[in-house]
């Protein structure tokens, strides 16, 4: 039987860092949501709670980019 090499990590290589993916300003993702909000008023009682839903995710997903939390 033979012995297989363990897999070793990808080693570093001398330059320059790969270039990270531009952020979003993460503004434009509460100002997004909020404005789910905008036609509130023109909606059925009973479709309220799932846009608040759907907000609330958003809102969420928004501002737990600005510290990357």
């Amino acid at each position: 039987m033979q012995h297989q090499p363990t897999p070793q990590p990808p080693r570093p290589v001398p330059g320059p860092p790969p270039a990270a993916a531009p952020q979003q300003d993460p503004r434009a993702g509460i100002e997004e949501a909020m404005a789910a909000l905008d036609d509130l008023d023109r909606i059925p009682l009973a479709e309220h709670v799932e846009r608040f839903d759907a907000v609330h995710a958003e809102l969420t997903t928004a501002l737990s980019s600005i510290d990357k939390v």
